[in-house]
């Protein structure tokens, strides 16, 4: 499905070069391993929850690779570890959120351009036609993305989004990651006609469906998506098809709701594999090259997780300031007793 009338032009029609193909690898594969070592992570007692991408790669490293942070801004769900880390995020800074020890994250989303990270589902598509509504009244040539998937869109905020964002012309990317699976229900049994990208012509929205499981063809629709609502044509909508490889997170066992034969079977081809295979049969890179991205990957990880087991408690007192805007005197005595008592702590 491509109902996208603008293609792009200037430096984003280039096809990718070389040294790009080879970035979007070394991406992915710090991607994978940060990912499943969160997992593990979370197993040792370091982090207590993680929600995992294994298999999404190709669609969060792809679409973030398009933002331009110097204008743009992303709104995250729980689930997008992949695009923080391409958009630059210190990633110790987002993972403390994951440990529980700072509601929205030790970065700076100003700075980063990534907003904190949303537990609240489908929460954070309002979040981003808010702010690119802003971008159009102020003329700053800025666009929101937000992620959501398959799932939160069957939630009501979606389309209050969908239709305010169309209605306003608002410059934002709507993408989905259809990974299969609500949670622990399949995609054909909570998405009526088995199809977001189907849905944005009722707003008189374009829509892109893309394989995402190719990063190329992320790459391509998400620079389309960004160019058409730069331009001020409005809005767009992603669907990128790709398939959720393991839980929905580490306290969810898919084991209840799916057999390991249909996970094999619906998986299809592993993103950062593909890749691997396109670079290899072009002569891009070779064996030494993916052997030194593993190695990279790994040195990463390991001074991520040394970096998360050295971050301290949070002040608990933190939350009379950050929670209340207007604390009540009740609160005000209480958070002066809580300040008292940790001084002589």
């Amino acid at each position: 499905m491509d109902t996208l009338p603008l293609a792009v032009s200037g430096d984003d029609a280039a096809p990718l070069t070389p040294d790009q193909l080879r970035e979007l690898y070394t991406l992915m594969a710090s991607v994978r391993h940060l990912d499943t070592s969160a997992i593990a992570w979370q197993r040792q007692g370091i982090i207590p929850g993680y929600a995992p991408e294994l298999g999404q790669e190709a669609a969060q490293v792809g679409s973030a690779y398009a933002v331009d942070t110097s204008r743009d801004f992303v709104f995250p769900t729980y689930r997008e570890m992949g695009v923080a880390r391409t958009m630059g995020v210190d990633m110790v800074g987002y993972m403390s959120t994951h440990k529980a020890t700072w509601h929205g994250g030790l970065y700076n989303p100003l700075e980063s351009r990534l907003a904190p990270i949303q537990a609240v589902v489908a929460g954070s598509v309002l979040h981003a036609v808010g702010w690119a509504h802003g971008q159009t009244l102020e003329n700053t040539g800025g666009v929101a993305m937000t992620y959501f998937g398959d799932g939160a869109s069957s939630q009501g905020d979606v389309h209050e989004a969908l239709n305010f964002a169309a209605v306003m012309k608002a410059p934002v990317v709507f993408f989905v990651q259809n990974n299969g699976w609500a949670i622990s229900v399949p995609t054909e049994r909570q998405v009526a006609g088995g199809s977001v990208a189907a849905r944005a012509a009722g707003y008189g929205m374009p829509a892109l469906q893309v394989d995402g499981n190719d990063v190329v063809a992320v790459v391509e629709a998400t620079r389309r998506a960004f160019a058409h609502a730069r331009a001020g044509h409005g809005p767009v909508l992603i669907e990128a098809m790709t398939y959720r490889r393991g839980p929905h997170s580490t306290s969810d066992d898919p084991g209840r709701y799916r057999s390991l034969d249909e996970e094999r079977d619906g998986a299809g081809a592993d993103p950062l594999e593909r890749l691997k295979q396109r670079l290899l049969a072009e002569g891009i890179a070779d064996e030494a090259f993916f052997a030194e991205a593993l190695a990279a990957a790994k040195a990463e990880e390991e001074a991520i997780r040394t970096g998360i087991q050295a971050l301290g408690s949070r002040p608990g007192a933190e939350m009379f300031d950050l929670v209340f805007q207007e604390p009540t005197p009740a609160l005000q005595a209480q958070a002066a007793n809580w300040r008292e008592e940790s001084e002589h702590v």
